[in-house]
């Protein structure tokens, strides 16, 4: 008796397992700044063509439809969804919340640029504008000492009142990068993306031109994971486990009684 239905059960129980543990990891995010939920995608694995359609049946006939066997699922990759988090006020100037497409940029340490949507930052030691783990954003900006009553606009300007000058001095700019294929980026932990070749590569510019969204200072994007949606996934997929660990036991019981009938 052939072993196909639990080969095939087997990659069903895989990718159910694949997807609880994206689903997982968006609840466990589910208050991390600038989260975008994961999504897991499947595609069917190979067929085994038993009978092409349209091969001879009898001399004057053919197969209308064929035998064709399925070998089973498999995990294509997982995407994710970039829709907007929501906005919450913290009153913390240095907070900062991009309202549509686009990403800040962090000098990472080993020289390369990492893209997030984490914009609560905070200021170094040298007055530099840093995320909250002490990378450096770029374009830098420095504060000095005496820096009081800071503000981003929408643009991305930040200025600051300076003790002993008069009116509010422009400290500098925040550019933020936007790609062709955002989806492309690769996650690499720390609220951080690096480009890919999937990704394009960044247009850099101004906020709030070229498709790229305005700044909001004082703010904070949220996660965009919706815990009741991930809640019905999960309850989805279990049942799908569930149902795949039953074809393995009746596919048992069915070899077991071939067995000992035969």
């Amino acid at each position: 008796m052939s072993f196909g239905a639990l080969k095939v059960a087997r990659t069903g129980l895989d990718a159910q397992n694949f997807r609880m543990q994206v689903i997982a990891n968006n609840l466990a995010n589910v208050n991390t700044t600038g989260f975008k939920r994961d999504r897991a995608n499947f595609e069917t694995l190979s067929y085994q063509l038993m009978t092409a359609p349209g091969a001879p049946s009898t001399a004057q006939n053919r197969y209308a439809t064929g035998l064709n066997l399925g070998t089973g699922v498999t995990l294509a990759g997982t995407s994710r969804i970039d829709t907007q988090g929501s906005f919450s006020t913290t009153g913390n100037s240095l907070d900062i919340a991009i309202d549509g497409p686009g990403f800040f940029q962090v000098q990472m340490p080993d020289g390369r640029i990492g893209y997030t949507r984490a914009g609560n930052f905070g200021r170094s030691p040298e007055g530099a504008l840093v995320t909250s783990d002490g990378k450096p954003v770029q374009p830098q900006v420095q504060f000095p000492e005496n820096a009081t009553g800071i503000s981003v606009g929408a643009d991305g300007t930040i200025s600051a009142t300076i003790a002993g000058q008069d009116g509010v001095t422009e400290l500098g700019r925040l550019e933020i990068a936007r790609f062709a294929n955002p989806a492309g980026l690769q996650s690499i932990g720390n609220n951080m993306l690096v480009e890919t070749l999937a990704s394009g590569a960044p247009q850099v510019g101004a906020a709030g031109i070229e498709g790229r969204g305005s700044l909001r200072g004082g703010m904070l994007e949220g996660s965009n994971v919706n815990v009741v949606e991930e809640l019905v996934d999960m309850i989805e997929t279990q049942r799908a486990y569930e149902v795949n660990s039953k074809m393995i036991s009746a596919t048992d019981e069915m070899m077991k009684n071939a067995t000992q009938t035969l």
